[in-house]
């Protein structure tokens, strides 16, 4: 069976790469379910000030070298990832102003090679959703990682407190929370 890749975007990496360890390039569960974030999260984080200061282990060793191992991509597969990007670029400006480039460009490697993203932000679920590209929540990725025993749930309880006390909770949180593990988050 081939591995069943899901690309995440810049904040889930964010919340979920200390807990989960090594988060990319790990399979779990019978579809061989396969974490990637794609390369332009580097720069991404080299650009701003705000995201180095609160996330500075990102550049450790230990994450670098996991973020390394990226999606293999055909010369054709990153000229339809190219003009993807542009038809979805051109519909973000208008409808979505918030998206960045780097969210529009994890969208357009979901949309060409079919694989679904993982992405809080409510933008990108929205603009996922014009182009028929698959999505989770940071919760629901989580969910299916406890299905496959890939995490605990005390795991999760341990992740969910940890977004709790950054105040870093996605949009939804306690209604996702409760609906997908049948209890209230820990803490507040």
């Amino acid at each position: 069976m081939p591995q069943s890749k899901i690309l995440i975007d810049t904040n889930v990496y964010f919340r979920l790469a200390q807990s989960i360890r090594p988060l990319l390039k790990v399979e779990f569960g019978e579809q061989r379910y396969c974490l990637y974030v794609i390369k332009e999260l580097q720069a991404e984080y080299n650009k701003n000030p705000r995201l180095r200061n609160r996330f500075p282990w990102v550049n450790d060793l230990e994450y670098a070298e996991n973020r390394s191992h990226r999606l293999q991509v055909s010369k054709k597969e990153k000229k339809d990832i190219e003009q993807a990007f542009d038809f979805m670029f051109d519909h973000a400006r208008t409808e979505y102003p918030g998206v960045s480039r780097v969210d529009v460009t994890v969208l357009a490697h979901a949309y060409v090679l079919g694989v679904p993203v993982v992405t809080d932000d409510a933008d990108m679920l929205a603009l996922a959703s014009d182009f028929g590209i698959n999505t989770l929540k940071t919760l629901e990725l989580l969910k299916l990682m406890l299905g496959c025993g890939h995490v605990d749930m005390a795991k999760v309880r341990e992740i969910a407190g940890y977004l709790i006390h950054q105040n870093d909770r996605p949009k939804d949180f306690r209604a996702d929370y409760k609906r997908l593990f049948g209890e209230d988050p820990p803490g507040r």
